[in-house]
């Protein structure tokens, strides 16, 4: 007969093979922003305090039980696509789980998908600021369902592109495409890859034929198509089947706008993303013909902008999950948090994190400053890099809680799965590299105002100084194409270095930046997480990360 040696609420005795220790409590609910203080911190230093309530409430719903239990409905009931009816007719239609209804509702109502361009001060001017509030929410908002950033990103950064490209259209549009109403306002998607070009868009066949109107009838295919039920496009297309590039059109979902398939995804499984086949849908011309890279790179950028921000995201969800496993859970005598080698992990995670943060909201603020110069090719160079990274802190996230960490209701294998995307959405890691070689020639006053940005923290740490003087050197060999090309990566990895800590000397408290510089930038780290040097403040690191 087993032993007893405890009793549950009711006073019943419990068998010991069936009772629990040793395990960490639910992390939910948690107040996502009250928990972070670099995000805090940054959300006031980038011009974002007047959205703090704003801030602050959707860091709580995120955090709730409920947010959590529909992005887990989400997942597990995921899209289907119904093409015909019953009686044969074609109805294009996506079925969906509520709890991705809920989970979109949450962040269209909120605002998430056109914050900065809807806020006005008394003056009817754009509220500073708008950028920062948005991406801070926008991030929390993450925690909850990744999936559902994608179309709430993607009619964001739709905005700018018609207001530049087709005015006319940004009239029509634009206050539906704003509207915080879930019910009655708009959604944007966007298709612009094919079978045969994937990332290289000028080897595009779709077709624009011109109609009397002035309208276009598209006909063609793309790859990838997001997300089917949106209302309105944006779509590459050529006008004549030699153009050098195609041109950009907006094209109003209905008839004509066939969906083939839904993608079987690796992560992000709750969003619907397509194969798609037109058969004459109307679409009016953004931008000048012929011009389409052109026109379509202002909604890109401002994507970008949100794969950073998710990618900031997930770095910040595993280190929280991370460490709060760690304080609860004991092996050999000692809770993990306090063994050394665990400590180091936590603390190598939490830099990554915060650095991430740092850097996220400073590039928004440039968004809101309208400071084109320096936010194009930050930009490009941090949607590289922290989008990079996200995928192996995942890894080493779940790697800290063990088999705990591996069996889906800890919430890690979703995070691991939906870490690549950020990487590979918009451009993946080469496309992104040569995007910055291509701006070093084309748009001159880039590295300029990146450096100059940078420098602001010159003569606070030597390692920084001596990292600053390295990138001078490198980018003195890339005269040669074939080697500029070889070692773009490098470049770009350094150059997202060097704004982070810049940001987090000017920023950060010491043991923060120094372990950061000793451990990025001087090489006394390893290339694994948990690989910071002797002589770092570790435990106040983690302290900060998430305060007990």
């Amino acid at each position: 007969m087993a032993t007893v040696e405890s009793t549950n609420p009711s006073g019943t005795a419990v068998d010991p093979a069936r009772a629990v220790a040793n395990q960490a409590p639910p992390l939910q609910p948690i107040d996502l922003y009250d928990q972070d203080l670099a995000l805090q911190e940054a959300l006031h230093r980038e011009g974002g305090a007047w959205g703090e309530d704003r801030v602050r409430e959707i860091g709580q719903v995120a955090g709730s039980v409920e947010a959590r239990e529909h992005g887990a409905r989400a997942e597990r009931n995921e899209p289907i696509l119904r093409t015909h009816d019953r009686y044969g007719n074609r109805i294009d239609e996506v079925e969906l789980d509520p709890s991705w209804h809920w989970l979109l509702r949450g962040g269209v109502e909120r605002g998430l998908h056109g914050l900065p361009w809807r806020e006005r001060d008394a003056d009817g001017s754009a509220r500073a600021g708008g950028h920062v509030v948005r991406a801070a929410m926008f991030g929390l908002w993450g925690n909850a369902n990744a999936g559902v950033m994608c179309p709430i990103s993607m009619t964001y950064a739709v905005v700018p592109a018609l207001r530049d490209g087709a005015p006319a259209l940004a009239e029509r549009w634009e206050e539906r495409l704003t509207r915080p109403d879930y019910d009655t306002g708009a959604l944007s998607g966007m298709a612009m890859t094919e079978k045969q070009g994937g990332s290289d868009v000028r080897a595009n066949i779709t077709r624009a034929l011109r109609q009397e109107d002035g309208s276009f009838a598209i006909h063609g295919h793309k790859w990838f198509c997001s997300y089917p039920p949106c209302d309105v496009f944006l779509v590459l297309a050529k006008i004549e089947e030699d153009d050098p590039q195609p041109s950009c059109f907006l094209v109003e979902r209905g008839p004509g706008m066939e969906f083939q398939r839904l993608k079987d995804k690796l992560g992000t499984r709750s969003l619907a993303s397509s194969e798609v086949e037109f058969r004459g849908i109307r679409g009016e011309l953004v931008g000048e013909e012929g011009k389409g890279i052109q026109a379509i790179i202002r909604m890109v950028n401002h994507t970008r902008l949100d794969c950073m921000i998710g990618s900031t995201t997930a770095l910040r969800r595993g280190t929280v999950e991370a460490i709060h496993h760690a304080r609860h859970r004991s092996a050999f005598g000692a809770a993990l948090v306090d063994q050394p080698a665990m400590t180091n992990v936590l603390a190598d995670l939490a830099l990554e994190s915060e650095a991430a943060t740092a850097t996220t909201l400073r590039v928004a603020r440039a968004y809101d400053e309208g400071d084109e110069a320096f936010r194009r090719f930050a930009t490009a160079i941090e949607k590289y890099w922290i989008c990079k990274r996200a995928a192996a802190h995942a890894n080493e996230a779940l790697e800290c809680l063990g088999g705990n960490g591996y069996v889906e209701e800890s919430g890690l294998p979703l995070l691991y799965r939906d870490a690549p995307l950020m990487s590979i959405w918009e451009g993946s890691g080469n496309v992104a590299a040569l995007d910055v070689l291509r701006a070093l020639v084309k748009e001159p006053e880039g590295l300029p105002a990146f450096l100059d940005e940078c420098r602001l923290a010159s003569g606070a740490d030597a390692r920084f100084d001596a990292h600053l003087e390295r990138i001078g050197l490198r980018l003195g060999t890339l005269g040669d194409p074939v080697a500029a090309q070889f070692q773009a990566r490098r470049l770009v990895e350094d150059l997202g270095l060097a704004l982070q800590a810049s940001l987090l000397l000017r920023h950060a408290p010491g043991p923060v930046a120094d372990a950061f510089c000793a451990s990025r930038l001087a090489g006394e780290g390893g290339h694994a997480y948990g690989t910071l040097p002797l002589g770092v403040d570790a435990k106040a690191i983690v302290d900060r990360a998430l305060p007990a």
